[in-house]
């Protein structure tokens, strides 16, 4: 198993996060409304966006691979949160639009390979956090 890692490190603005890895920077805060500054993308919208990215990235590798005609592709994706008495339900919507003189045969393999990207599988399977403290 291939490990990944992130550092997530506060900053000295209310609820600003800067995230890194050893190549990247980036960052995640939360709206005005909610006390933050609002100058990054919330965590709901960089969980989004890893679905998004994952979606369209396999996709079009397949795609290619496969030597179809897909120009480019279009991933929308929102979240709704509903609240079941002490539970919280969580729904992801994903609509993808794929553009290119596709088949609808090519168009349904594409859409079981956009269901079997990796960020997928992770969303729709069992995740295991283990959280420690550390000095």
């Amino acid at each position: 198993m291939k490990e990944l890692s992130v550092r997530a490190s506060s900053t000295s603005a209310a609820f600003q996060v800067i995230l890194t890895d050893d190549q990247h920077h980036w960052s995640s805060d939360v709206p005005e409304a909610l006390g933050g500054g609002g100058t990054a993308p919330t965590p709901h919208q960089l969980l989004l966006s890893s679905l998004g990215a994952c979606t369209s990235i396999t996709v079009a590798m397949y795609a290619q691979r496969k030597e179809m005609p897909l120009t480019s592709i279009e991933v929308n994706l929102s979240i709704l949160h509903e609240r079941l008495g002490n539970d919280a339900q969580l729904q992801i919507s994903r609509d993808i639009r794929l553009c290119g003189s596709l088949s609808d045969e090519q168009r349904a393999r594409l859409l079981d390979i956009a269901n079997a990207c990796p960020i997928h599988k992770v969303l729709s399977g069992e995740i295991t956090i283990a959280s420690t403290l550390i000095e």
